[in-house]
């Protein structure tokens, strides 16, 4: 069992029942009084961010998670599907384990976060960024392109995104799949 000083970003612990991935962490040792680790941890499970202060050298308990690439087949209701790149083997995953669903488009590849001890999924995360075609979106006025002013589109996958006016439908762009924002226009 470790402790507190092997506590680093990215170490997914089991606390209060539930497996959280330490996201921040800092070392504090004040003048008076015993040193303790101040840490921002996220559920894996239900997505949450938490603080929390551990006294130091408390133990916890490390968890050992693997990343596994998948592609996405389809979608039924609430529910999606994914296969093995390798294995072929298809798993499902509820919507609300998938970091950014609304870009999720066929064939596109996926790392799945699989619990190594009980092989159960824990999370779905999309490339930082996915190339999407515009598939609607108000033409934009020529010579209006002075000021950073941004129309609504929709992209092929069916989500709403904001787009510069120089953007026109059927141009492909890259969009941030962390915030959902548009990030460049393709050149193909």
């Amino acid at each position: 069992m470790a402790n507190t000083a092997d506590i680093r970003n990215g170490l997914c612990i089991e606390f209060n029942n539930d497996l959280f991935v330490v996201i921040e962490f800092q070392h504090v040792k004040p003048g008076k009084g015993a040193a303790f680790v101040r840490t921002k941890l996220k559920s894996l499970t239900n997505g949450k961010v938490l603080q929390n202060t551990f006294p130091s050298g408390t133990k916890i308990n490390i968890q050992r998670v693997e990343r596994r690439p998948y592609q996405y087949l389809y979608k039924e209701g609430a529910t999606y599907f994914f296969m093995h790149e390798e294995t072929y083997e298809q798993i499902t995953m509820e919507e609300e384990l998938i970091n950014a669903p609304q870009f999720l488009k066929d064939g596109q590849r996926v790392e799945i976060m699989f619990h190594a001890d009980t092989e159960t999924p824990l999370s779905c995360e999309l490339p930082s960024f996915v190339v999407l075609e515009v598939t609607y979106s108000e033409p934009g006025v020529k010579g209006d392109t002075a000021t950073n002013t941004l129309k609504p589109a929709k992209v092929e996958t069916g989500a709403s995104i904001n787009i510069p006016l120089f953007v026109n439908t059927g141009d492909k762009i890259k969009v941030d799949t962390r915030t959902g924002d548009y990030s460049e226009r393709v050149k193909e």
